[in-house]
């Protein structure tokens, strides 16, 4: 069943769709008056069969462009570059103003406006550490620390900086290297078959170093069987010995319990002092020692230990298989410098080569003056044998004999231990990989 208004288009002779202009018509289409509701279905619609509706005009596909083949469009005048702007030679010595054609884009193309921002094609985007403090602020000279230059800083306020001397920067230099990362505890065993040669000296001064720079914890210990001096070169705090502690070892759990063993110089050094009661008669043995490190390892970052002048004594063997390197310490004088060979040759006959290997020597000058002495060929000689060998100048503090702080040494052997600390802070790195 039609409605009238599919009457009224039979009847007016109306052409069909595939007749009439493809421009739709702008009248509104009248509805039906009534529909029978018992006829169910679709709906018809007048105006021809369904379907995509057809456009005049030739077949379908891209709309073809006179003038040529298709591709980029040559410009004459020569080959393509940038435009050089005339007037300008390069044999002047001024680079020639370049002019570079923008890039055309594709008809109907639209390029976001941050496409246009973007990177030439193969240049690879600005690293993050352009973006550096230290690149984008500007760097002000330090202040010089000593000499006429922090004369003339002082006397004008500030307002004349000529910034570090020579020396200053190789201060900072060797401290820098002092403050290597470390991971887990380093141990230094300090050797000398030789008394009198500044050994327990060496390892006060070394160790003072460490503590006053680092920020970690240092920590000496005296090995010595014979009634060490390690004690006496910082104020005593304590009467407590490494056989208290190891009496104890059972209830100490934290650093605390820990320090109450130890006595601490104004450097921040501990010391943990050996058996000082002559009517005690155990020796400190190779198990103790153990037993000590295992412990000091937990608490500290660098421990170092003050041996006695023999290699054979019970200690010696757990000192050298915990030790991560050695320092040598001789003297200047020519007896002093064979017995550090003769440490170093007893070392080698005894398996432990790769242990000298990466050993540091010094030679302590315990004199103010060398004498006959050439100790330029002193230290060649244990520098083919050694990672590397350090000299530390005669200084009258040291020779006193007593309680060591490092602010009374004179400027050279302040400079000679950084030296020293340094040199010895260069194989923390490998320590961790090894």
């Amino acid at each position: 069943m039609t409605g009238r208004f599919d009457d009224q288009a039979a009847t007016s002779g109306q052409a069909t769709p595939a007749d009439a202009d493809p421009t739709p018509p702008t009248a509104e289409i009248q509805q039906p008056l009534y529909t029978d509701p018992s006829v169910s279905g679709p709906f018809p619609v007048s105006g021809g069969p369904s379907g995509p509706y057809p456009v005049s005009g030739g077949p379908s596909g891209p709309h073809p462009v006179s003038g040529g083949p298709s591709g980029p469009h040559q410009v004459g005048g020569g080959a393509s570059g940038p435009y050089a702007v005339p007037g300008r030679h390069s044999a002047d010595g001024y680079a020639p103003a370049v002019y570079q054609q923008p890039q055309q884009q594709p008809a109907g193309q639209v390029v976001p406006a941050f496409a246009q921002q973007a990177q030439p094609h193969g240049q690879q985007p600005p690293p993050a550490h352009d973006l550096a403090s230290s690149r984008l602020l500007k760097q002000a000279k330090r202040p010089p620390q000593s000499g006429w230059r922090k004369f003339l800083f002082s006397a004008t306020g500030g307002a004349l900086n000529l910034g570090e001397s020579p020396a200053d920067t190789k201060r900072r230099e060797l401290i820098g290297r002092i403050n290597q990362p470390l991971h887990g505890c380093y141990k230094i065993a300090m050797l000398s078959l030789k008394g009198g040669v500044g050994k327990t000296t060496t390892t006060t001064t070394l160790g003072s170093t460490f503590s006053s720079l680092r920020g970690d914890r240092v920590i000496a210990v005296d090995a010595n069987p014979d009634r060490g001096t390690l004690s006496q070169k910082i104020p005593l705090e304590t009467t407590a010995t490494v056989r208290h502690l190891l009496r104890d070892v059972e209830r100490i759990t934290k650093y605390s319990d820990v320090r109450a063993y130890t006595s601490q110089g104004p450097s921040r050094l501990e010391v943990l002092a050996s058996e000082q009661d002559p009517a005690v008669s155990e020796a400190f043995s190779d198990e103790d020692y153990r037993r000590t490190v295992n412990l000091l390892e937990h608490f500290y970052n660098i421990v170092l230990t003050d041996c006695g002048t023999g290699l054979m004594h019970s200690a010696m063997r757990g000192v050298l298989d915990q030790a991560d390197s050695l320092v040598i310490v001789s003297s200047g004088s020519v007896d002093g410098a064979r017995s550090a060979s003769a440490t170093l040759d007893w070392l080698d006959a005894h398996g432990y080569r790769d242990l000298v290997s990466r050993s540091v020597a010094v030679i302590n000058s315990v004199r103010p003056k060398s004498g006959k002495v050439d100790l330029d060929k002193l230290s060649e000689h244990f520098a083919a044998r050694c990672r590397a060998v350090c000299r530390i100048p005669f200084d009258p503090h040291l020779e006193e004999g007593a309680e060591i702080e490092l602010d009374l040494l004179t400027p050279e052997t302040r400079l000679a231990l950084l030296e020293l600390g340094a040199t010895v802070a260069d194989d923390f790195p490998a320590a961790s990989r090894r």
